[in-house]
């Protein structure tokens, strides 16, 4: 696994050690930047269940401001700190450890809204439908934020509302992908 485009390009992230932890492919994550690629430079990013923390690591790559890196497991904090020093770009993101389908109350006190935010939940856990309800309801989104959710295309996403709309989907092997909008 290594970093795609940007500054970092070309440098190898730490390997996945946990079956618990299932990265985004290098492919999949080129192709994702590619279609957001005007969006990122000077972007404050959100990465949820960010567990190698390649998403987000991609982001500051290509020039988002900050970076803020969630998941629940012990594992993947250990592993995508480990990433963010790996790559140099500690200064510029913060982790947390948080059960992100209880809530997102700890997004209270961000240092700044998000613009961008990443979201690849368990495949087939039924966690997708909280996630997006809680990033939601902690309001930490700017208008017109773009959130990219990685997903099973077995699992459909919430019915509208709650202000996201659907940009697009698209279908990538095993992988949906679903660009939101975000209107508040």
């Amino acid at each position: 696994m290594r970093i795609i485009g940007g500054r970092l390009r070309g440098r190898k992230l730490h390997p996945v050690k946990s079956a618990g932890i299932r990265p985004t492919s290098d492919r999949l994550r080129e192709t994702l930047f590619n279609i957001i690629a005007g969006r990122v430079a000077g972007a404050c990013v959100l990465d949820l269940f960010a567990g190698t923390g390649a998403m987000a690591i991609e982001a500051l790559s290509r020039d988002a401001r900050r970076a803020l890196l969630i998941d629940n497991s012990r594992g993947a904090l250990s592993l995508m700190v480990r990433n963010l020093h790996l790559c140099g770009v500690q200064s510029r993101a913060r982790t947390m450890r948080w059960d992100i389908c209880r809530n997102l109350n700890c997004l209270a006190g961000a240092e700044c809204k998000f613009d961008l935010a990443f979201m690849d939940p368990p495949y087939n856990k039924g966690m997708l439908g909280p996630s997006l309800a809680n990033l939601a309801q902690s309001r930490c989104l700017n208008d017109g934020a773009l959130v990219l959710i990685e997903h099973s295309p077995r699992e459909e996403l919430p019915a509208g509302g709650d202000g996201f709309y659907t940009l697009q989907q698209r279908r990538y092997g095993t992988s949906k992908i679903s660009l939101m909008g975000w209107r508040v």
